[in-house]
């Protein structure tokens, strides 16, 4: 049969790539079978309006929700919603570039640590081998480093004989905690190295550490290449639901994502991979599932299982990342299925079991994780907060990279934006999102119940401001930046009524679940003496702001910090202390997890946090 026949070809521009796919087929699923990233939060089911594409040559009727995500001049020029659009005939589409880097924290809050990696170095010079002394090579080597109980790797015990006399037997033994895995010539004592790796749903950062000296010698990220997925881990465990081979197309972009990442920071520090004798992952359950190769479903349904809160002894070839042939992998513990190592990494990093004070520990996300503890007892839980801090379901919504508004403030009546990249702005991500919020209650333009202001109130209120309230498809909305002359509304980027509702579900999530937690520890919010803001974006998230929408609690501000990117730092821990490893796996036992599911009240008390304070 010749190929092709029954087929449509779709040619993807600018990446100058021709596909065949079966007619029927979605423009999205046709781009992410073959490896083309087309924007999208939802996997490809038509709720985040994301995956923009234009279509240059062929036909890809609009449908409805074509129709309400863009202008008719839009709609004119071609613009689909990829998810959409059937390749029903050949077609020629335009796919904006994605961004790859976006705006993330890669450090935050970490403490001190004695320097006791798991990676060690022995340099030692033996004495050759005669006829009167026929020790045999291990024997001989394992005899002049006899303070240390050794196992022994086979990829060691083949390239011994080899070094050993290659070098005159002047050799440096390799040493991962109680394991010889190499052997090399001469003295490489001062050069060990290890690889963090904070595995975020959307942002991985990867640090390449001189574990000899405990210093970051390089720091990169990039945007997990799982991304054309879904932006949250319901949608990546609900592909791999619907097609079984979707596990394997996610665990290999995973280790791609770690594997490029590895390559650039090495390449940063200058250090060959082959000197990476051991990595450490930080990541959530699913994260880890996925980039593992285990199947994710228990963990989207109740009772929501993990299939182990700690892995099995790992290489780093498990996880895809190409370093020293025998590098170890630690996988930091989970508490449960929505509090998984990233978390833990961060109570590690912000010292929750040891701090005598009262502190908050808040991850912010769609999945947002709570920690509650006072040094003595420690509370965790997972709140549903939902994609609105990521820029998914707001209209103008995007990632916190170039072009989006990430500070919006009103000074003596005038709105003041800041934009990533200092250019114009093209949309609005989580952190402008509550600033805009929180910047409107202030003024009154937004009330308590997350309503606009009426015309004439907002006339009356705020009068230089007032002209910024429009239409857009029979919804109201206050523009943040006009891009044509003011009062075209085309290409502008605003913020709508339901930007506002979504806002306040995922705020009324969050605020629901601390407020439980300081219940179950029998304080009030009063009490509370510090805030954590951590990832990345809690790193860029106004304090003023969050306290204002009712996101954390009532506090000072200077009580409310930017944790940054502790998940990465508690990482780092476990690879410059064997103490800090065995202290992350004691926090299972010393946490106990709080399952908002089961509260006979947490509906109530969600409709209760959803007003802003007054």
């Amino acid at each position: 049969m010749t190929e092709g026949i029954g087929r449509v070809r779709l040619r993807f521009a600018p990446a100058d790539r021709d596909v065949r796919v079966p007619p029927g087929v979605s423009v999205f699923d046709a781009a992410s079978w073959h490896g083309i990233a087309i924007d999208s939060t939802c996997g490809g089911h038509g709720t985040c309006k994301k995956c923009k594409v234009k279509v240059l040559a062929g036909s890809a009727p609009a449908s409805g929700l074509d129709v309400r995500a863009f202008t008719p001049e839009q709609l004119k020029a071609g613009w689909r919603l990829a998810c959409l659009a059937q390749a029903d005939s050949d077609l020629e589409i335009e796919v904006p570039p994605l961004v790859t880097r976006p705006k993330a924290a890669t450090v935050g809050v970490g403490r001190q640590v004695i320097l006791r990696p798991a990676i060690q170095k022995r340099h030692v010079e033996l004495a050759e081998p005669t006829l009167a002394d026929q020790t045999s090579d291990l024997e001989r080597l394992l005899a002049a480093i006899d303070d240390l109980e050794l196992r022994v790797d086979l990829h060691a015990l083949r390239r011994l004989p080899t070094v050993l006399r290659s070098s005159d037997y002047d050799v440096t033994a390799v040493v991962v905690d109680d394991v010889l895995i190499d052997v090399e010539p001469g003295d490489t004592t001062g050069r060990r190295y290890g690889v963090a790796y904070d595995l975020g749903t959307t942002t991985v950062v990867a640090t390449l550490l001189d574990t000899a000296t405990g210093t970051p010698v390089a720091v990169r990220s990039m945007l997990n290449k799982q991304q054309p997925y879904g932006g949250d881990v319901i949608t990546r465990i609900s592909a791999t639901m619907l097609d079984p081979e979707s596990l394997g197309r996610l665990q290999a972009l995973a280790h791609d994502t770690l594997d490029e990442l590895t390559r650039e920071v090495c390449k940063e520090g200058e250090v060959d991979p082959s000197e990476v004798y051991e990595i450490a992952l930080a990541g959530n359950a699913t994260m880890i599932h996925l980039a593992l190769g285990i199947d994710p479903e228990p963990l989207g349904v109740a009772p929501f299982v993990m299939s182990a809160r700690t892995m099995p002894e790992l290489f780093a070839s498990d996880l895809g990342v190409q370093a020293h042939p025998r590098a170890r992998a630690v996988v930091l513990p989970a508490l449960g299925a929505y509090v998984g190592g990233d978390i833990v990494a961060g109570m590690l990093a912000s010292g929750m079991d040891r701090d005598k004070r009262l502190r908050l520990f808040v991850d912010v996300g769609t999945n947002c994780e709570i920690v509650l503890g006072d040094g003595e007892r420690i509370l965790a839980t997972a709140a549903p907060a939902g994609p609105a801090f990521e820029g998914a379901a707001i209209r103008c919504g995007m990632r916190a990279a170039e072009g989006a508004i990430e500070v919006v403030r009103i000074v003596d009546g005038s709105l003041e934006l800041s934009v990533i990249g200092d250019v114009d702005p093209v949309g609005l991500c989580g952190s402008g999102l509550v600033d805009a919020a929180a910047a409107l209650i202030e003024v009154g333009l937004i009330d308590r119940t997350g309503r606009f202001a009426p015309v004439e109130a907002a006339e009356r209120i705020a009068p230089t401001l007032a002209d910024r309230f429009a239409d857009v498809a029979g919804e109201r909305v206050f523009v943040l930046a006009w891009h044509g002359a003011p009062g075209d509304v085309a290409d502008a980027v605003f913020l709508s009524q339901r930007d506002v509702r979504e806002l306040q579900f995922a705020k009324a999530a969050i605020a629901t679940g601390w407020s439980l937690l300081l219940e179950e520890l029998g304080v009030p919010p009063r009490e509370m003496q510090q805030v954590l803001l951590a990832g990345s974006f809690g790193s860029y998230l106004s304090a003023a702001s969050a306290v204002r929408i009712g996101l954390v609690p009532e506090l000072p501000v200077l009580r409310i910090v930017s944790a940054g990117n502790v998940a990465g730092e508690g990482a780092k821990m476990t690879l410059l202390s064997m103490r800090e490893r065995a202290g992350a796996a004691a926090l299972l036992q010393e946490v106990r997890y709080v399952e908002l599911s089961d509260r006979a009240d947490f509906n109530d008390r969600f409709v209760d946090n959803l007003a802003f304070p007054g």
